[in-house]
């Protein structure tokens, strides 16, 4: 046990070229999807908090519901999608990071929504009758209500940011944990695992951890920034 941690704190100090290439593309997948997720939640979530339409109860149970979406159930109906045989398989994304990006896409997206329909809800119990007095349509009421909640969203974001780098069901599936090309630290962390490799797979998990925490730091750090800077 000695010697495992001692070959970690190699690693890490030298900055093992694995770990290093591992990580990048572990980050790199996660925020391009939390990017995705936000641009395509956070207004669906506005939208449903202000607009009153049938239906619309149960839409957000649905999207409460796909919070929680099993990602190896998500993997595999992209796989089918993706594959040769499927309906986008001419664009040969499979056991790409594309289609990694895709799949941790569609597990944030939900998350993402259903989060922001609860924050602008919340703002909207303040400033609601406000907007409609001013006879705002509702996606003009969803915009004013996301920027005034902006700096709550930012939870949002982490959660779903902790959501896709923690991900490994979906894209393992579609991803196909190929070395130098579609491993990212949870795969390689089971992986090396299984494979005897402790001492990569715990500098593997000390990164991770350490990159959700400076994350977290930093989106914590521009938001209470953010906050005293506009009042």
């Amino acid at each position: 046990m000695t010697e495992t941690f001692h070959e970690t704190l190699i690693r890490l100090w030298s900055l093992d070229r694995d770990v290093v290439a591992i990580a990048w593309l572990s980050l790199r997948v996660s925020l391009t999807a939390v990017g995705i997720g936000l641009a395509l939640g956070v207004p669906l979530g506005a939208l449903v908090a202000v607009a009153r339409f049938p239906g619309r109860d149960a839409l957000v149970a649905l999207l409460n519901a796909f919070m929680g979406l099993p990602p190896v159930i998500v993997g595999l109906v992209l796989y089918l999608v993706l594959s040769r045989s499927g309906p986008l398989g001419s664009f040969g994304l499979l056991f790409t990071p594309g289609a990694m990006i895709a799949a941790q896409a569609v597990l944030a997206t939900p998350l993402v929504a259903a989060l922001s329909r609860q924050v602008v809800a919340d703002a909207e119990a303040h400033l609601g009758e406000q907007l409609r007095s001013l006879r705002l349509s509702a996606p003009r009421r969803a915009m004013v209500l996301i920027f005034d909640a902006r700096f709550s969203l930012v939870t949002t974001a982490l959660a779903a940011f902790g959501r896709a780098i923690s991900e490994i069901g979906a894209v393992l599936v579609v991803g196909g944990n190929i070395d130098g090309h579609t491993r990212t630290m949870t795969t390689a962390i089971s992986l090396e695992t299984q494979k005897g490799d402790l001492s990569l797979a715990l500098a593997l998990g000390i990164v991770l951890m350490g990159l959700v925490v400076a994350v977290n730091a930093v989106a914590a750090f521009l938001r209470s920034h953010a906050a005293r800077a506009y009042g």
